[in-house]
């Protein structure tokens, strides 16, 4: 996932930058993964995948990114978001997103649950859909479980973007795009979405966008 480009100033770097970034189109992005076993845990091979995992999603820069993003099937996501990337929003954006910083975080075989009925709608982006955005509605709390880079059980429980995150996330490894999701009239490109809500609240976006 890249982060919410259209209501910044600054667009994320193209997914050209990071070549080794599947993009739609190909067939590892629209099947399940499959679950990482036990013996596959253990392995440097797996500790290699978890390490270019976070490589790439840092050089695209994005705040999270799938196996399959890198063409390779299996049930694996990590996560960050960083000071710097959230220093670009305004205050409001940061408010309205309640985007926060957290550390790297990875999670093997993730189950994710929504936390009651609430919901929010913003702009999402994607490092396998170069270029464009389109606004996404979301649980606004979710819960995931699963293991860590270790095999290690974890629970997380977070809501506003961190949840997003991890939302757009495990769709991947169950072969959904944001795509599939979106509100189609708010598709566009970044460039032309950012020249025209860049800043804005999302309440008034909506309204631009007759939705």
């Amino acid at each position: 996932m890249t982060p919410p480009t259209p209501e910044t100033t600054t667009a994320a770097a193209s997914a050209s930058e990071a070549p080794s970034i599947v993009q739609t189109g190909a067939p590892v992005l629209r099947a399940p993964a499959r679950e990482v076993t036990p013996a596959e845990l253990a392995t440097p091979e797996f500790a290699a995948l978890v390490t270019r995992m976070i490589e790439t999603m840092r050089a695209a820069p994005g705040v999270g990114l799938a196996a399959p993003q890198i063409g390779v099937p299996l049930r694996v996501i990590v996560l960050e978001d960083r000071d710097e990337l959230i220093s670009r929003l305004t205050d409001t954006e940061r408010t309205e997103r309640e985007r926060v910083p957290f550390a790297p975080r990875v999670f093997v075989n993730p189950v994710l649950t929504p936390i009651g009925d609430e919901t929010a709608t913003f702009f999402e982006g994607c490092l396998s859909v170069d270029g464009f955005a389109g606004l996404v509605e979301r649980h606004l709390e979710v819960e995931v479980r699963g293991l860590d880079e270790h095999g290690t059980p974890q629970t997380w429980r977070v809501r506003g973007w961190p949840a997003r995150i991890l939302q757009h996330e495990v769709d991947h490894i169950d072969g959904t795009l944001y795509i599939d999701r979106m509100l189609t009239r708010s598709f566009s490109t970044v460039d032309h979405a950012r020249e025209r809500f860049a800043g804005q609240p999302i309440a008034e976006i909506r309204r631009a966008l007759g939705l």
